[in-house]
């Protein structure tokens, strides 16, 4: 979609200062466990990073100003605090371009790039119950699109990740928690670069 119209679907845009606060290596790897596990607590953090505790503690409250972390409704707040990701969107085009973001929007894209690697590499090594494998999907799809079309695909497949999404949030909500785990899908819709001999 274009800047005039982004997709109606996405998370939270994130703006220079919040880009700036979370494209820290810590605060990246904080932010993936948290959306890997669903929550966790400073010093659950700090074992499985290998930092203190205390190091992780200000780095949530730093993810924490700038809307990356919220407390977790699902854990009482007692001796220790329970925290979970909030999701966010990124124009990195723009902010790539711009020399005051630009290695900022690098670092976290490439990040998020390395990260997406990881997780489908340990996907395919460790394997699952032949029920998970069998509703997983790891498939790409090739075409000659206007950009119009390409823009009409990635609607479709927001609109239709988002609903089911929603449904299942609700169903949660609702007390149906039987067979339920987190589950990642990723959703990549990108130009090839154009052909130079033809």
């Amino acid at each position: 979609m274009t800047d005039n119209n982004p997709l109606p679907f996405r998370a939270r845009a994130i703006g220079p200062e919040e880009l700036k606060a979370l494209a820290h290596p810590l605060r990246m790897a904080m932010y993936d466990y948290l959306s890997e596990h669903g929550s966790a607590t400073a010093s659950q953090l700090g074992r499985h990073l290998g930092e203190s505790s205390g190091q992780t503690s200000y780095h949530l409250r730093q993810l924490e100003k700038h809307g990356f972390v919220e407390d977790d409704p699902a854990h009482e707040r007692g001796r220790d605090r329970w925290w979970r990701a909030v999701g966010y969107s990124l124009d990195g085009r723009d902010m790539l371009r711009d020399p005051r973001t630009a290695d900022a929007a690098k670092a976290l894209l490439q990040g998020v790039v390395a990260e997406r690697a990881q997780v489908l590499q340990r996907w395919l090594s460790t394997g699952d119950t032949p029920e998970w494998e069998a509703a997983s999907l790891n498939d790409r799809t090739t075409a000659d699109l206007t950009l119009e079309e390409m823009q009409h695909v990635v609607l479709a497949v927001q609109e239709i990740v988002d609903d089911a999404v929603k449904q299942a949030k609700a169903r949660k909500a609702a007390g149906q928690t039987e067979g339920r785990r987190r589950v990642r899908i990723y959703v990549d819709a990108l130009p090839l670069p154009i052909d130079e001999a033809v």
